[in-house]
């Protein structure tokens, strides 16, 4: 049995370049949220007023559910959390 390596989990369970992009982009984002909101020691209840959403949108983001969160929705949460985003393209 042969074993294939991949970069990131995402190029293991997706196929389409355009969606493990865009994957990544928001597993990063969420990772660097949660340090963020952790580093600040801040209750959900507090995250939730600071992002302008309900505190189970925060227990989403906490849990890592990737699903439940658009790239666009998680720059906004970046950017109110205090975080800077940039986007980098290469041909």
């Amino acid at each position: 049995m042969s074993k294939t390596r991949f970069h990131s989990v995402w190029d293991a369970l997706e196929d389409d370049p355009a969606q493990i992009a865009d994957l990544k982009m928001r597993s990063e984002l969420i990772i660097h949220i949660t340090e963020k909101i952790r580093n600040l020691g801040l209750t959900q209840h507090e995250t939730a007023a600071k992002l302008h959403v309900t505190q189970p949108r925060v227990n989403a983001l906490l849990n890592g559910k990737i699903e439940e969160f658009r790239l666009g929705t998680l720059i906004t949460l970046a950017y109110r959390i205090g975080l800077h985003v940039s986007l980098k393209i290469a041909a």
